[in-house]
């Protein structure tokens, strides 16, 4: 396999970029994240690859729990902000305001205008990403006239 049209062909597919975040009352993990996608909708799952050596993954995969905040397209500075190790002061995290979630506690962005809270069913530990099976217990929207951001049109690239 040639390594650049593998590396081409795999950015070809399209993702939303997003903040996952998740807590165990003590240790907060986010981070910006576009390997996610919706898998079933009765139950409703998502699947969701986060990096395996973060503390993210670790968090997750001790609750069991996480939340996704659902960025606008304009709201490229603020998934820059994820792209850094997690800092909590207040009701800041990343220099972000949030809020618990109802339902896991995880931390919700209050500048995003979509978020979901999940918990996880199944867990796949192969490759440099843990893969997490989750279904949606709790789901909220702020504004549902805000286009969601996607990956390809920040100019960034992840994957391949």
């Amino acid at each position: 396999m040639d390594p650049q049209d593998k590396k081409t062909a795999l950015r070809a597919i399209n993702y939303g970029l997003h903040v996952l975040t998740a807590t165990d009352g003590e240790n907060y993990g986010a981070g910006g994240t576009n390997w996610l996608t919706q898998a079933s909708f009765d139950p409703p799952l998502v699947v969701a690859g986060v990096k395996a050596d973060s503390g993210s993954a670790a968090i997750i995969g001790s609750t069991g729990a996480f939340a996704v905040n659902v960025l606008g397209a304009d709201q490229l500075d603020i998934a820059k902000a994820f792209f850094r190790s997690t800092s909590v002061e207040g009701e800041l995290i990343n220099g972000h305001g949030f809020e618990p979630g109802p339902a896991t506690g995880s931390p919700l962005l209050v500048e995003c205008a979509y978020w979901f809270e999940a918990r996880v069913t199944d867990t796949v530990k192969r490759g440099d990403h843990t893969i997490f099976v989750a279904e949606v217990v709790e789901a909220g929207v702020r504004d549902d006239s805000v286009v969601p951001l996607l990956l390809r049109d920040t100019g960034m690239n992840y994957g391949g």
